[in-house]
């Protein structure tokens, strides 16, 4: 039976030593099952775990989705999920993309509720630094043989507090024998085959002495893709707040989010191919932004003997950080209708 009495921060956990992927079963997670082309009502699991046929699609197929967003205690004591909405239509171009049913923005948003109401132990007090990240996914579940669509998907929200991804800037390495997603295909998809592919090179990347690395696009390895884990941001000399304007690139939440704080704050916003060798030297400053770092500062760049080095401390980044995060914790107001109440 899931726990009824529960109170932000009721877990207890030292909130401020929380680093992000640091794995914690929290009281349960909801499960959706899509079968005979509708959804069921979903029901909360308090076992961290998920029994599927040895057959099930997405261990041979790889079909499967996920999405990842943070809920946050507020000033004011309320519970928030920022911004699900746009993380709902992503998932759901993902959905499309994997030949996988979409869901109702309705059931999206109540099971992110559900989770969020049935862990309130696990969300971290206001003025702590951590956040509640949620992660919502969906997979193949129905037995097959066969190459093609799963008869059967499973939908389900995990929850896990968490705390800063780096907590510092870092340095990058330029990735030259790895391409992250080719042309036309699922680079622009959070989906699970993406990641996998990231491992061996991220690995070793940190092995030399690199938290993140980048990932030039795979037709001529020249034009800016992403980083690891997270979108590329850079501010120019010129200030104009720059990101890639690509097909294999992921649209961050958090990315489109930054863009409009960014005009906010005057900047010239700029989506358009970057050329990393003829206009890195233009660069103010650059970060990686996603969910989970939300902006990790990035120090510098190396790309073979070439190292870039960029300005610090990150004005312009550090800014936008922090107009984020206050806006996420109610510090200030949510001019564009980002935050949800939940609890």
């Amino acid at each position: 039976m899931l726990r009824k009495e529960q109170t932000v921060g009721g877990a207890g956990l030292d909130w401020g030593k929380l680093v992000f992927g640091t794995r914690v079963d929290t009281h349960g997670f909801i499960k959706h099952v899509w079968r005979d082309g509708q959804w069921d009502e979903g029901e909360m699991v308090e076992e961290p775990y998920v029994k599927m046929h040895v057959l099930a699609n997405v261990f041979h197929y790889g079909q499967a989705i996920f999405e990842g967003q943070k809920a946050f205690h507020c000033k004011d004591g309320k519970v928030r999920i920022f911004n699900d909405r746009m993380n709902h239509v992503r998932m759901s171009r993902g959905a499309e993309r994997m030949g996988m049913p979409t869901m109702p923005a309705e059931m999206f948003q109540a099971a992110l509720t559900r989770v969020v109401k049935a862990n309130l132990d696990f969300v971290p007090p206001y003025g702590s630094g951590a956040s509640l990240y949620l992660r919502p996914f969906m997979v193949g579940s129905g037995p097959q043989l066969g190459l093609g669509a799963s008869s059967e998907y499973t939908f389900m929200v995990v929850a896990s507090p968490v705390g800063p991804y780096y907590g510092s800037a870092v340095p990058a390495t330029v990735v030259e024998d790895y391409d992250r997603a080719a042309p036309m295909g699922v680079g622009a998809v959070k989906c699970a085959g993406n990641y996998a592919a990231d491992i061996v090179p991220a690995a070793r990347a940190k092995k030399q002495g690199f938290p993140i690395c980048l990932y030039l696009d795979a037709k001529e390895h020249r034009y800016v893709e992403e980083f690891s884990t997270s979108n590329f941001v850079a501010i120019t000399k010129s200030n104009v707040y720059l990101t890639p304007d690509s097909q294999s690139v992921l649209d961050s939440v958090t990315n489109s989010c930054l863009e409009k704080l960014a005009a906010d704050m005057g900047l010239t916003v700029e989506r358009r191919r970057i050329d990393f060798d003829a206009e890195v030297a233009s660069f103010k400053e650059v970060g990686a932004v996603g969910t989970g770092v939300v902006i990790t500062v990035v120090q510098s760049i190396q790309q073979g003997d070439k190292v870039h080095n960029f300005e610090q401390p990150s004005e312009v980044l550090t800014k936008l950080y922090n107009k984020l995060r206050a806006i996420q914790t109610g510090d200030e107001p949510d001019p564009h209708g980002w935050m949800r109440e939940v609890a």
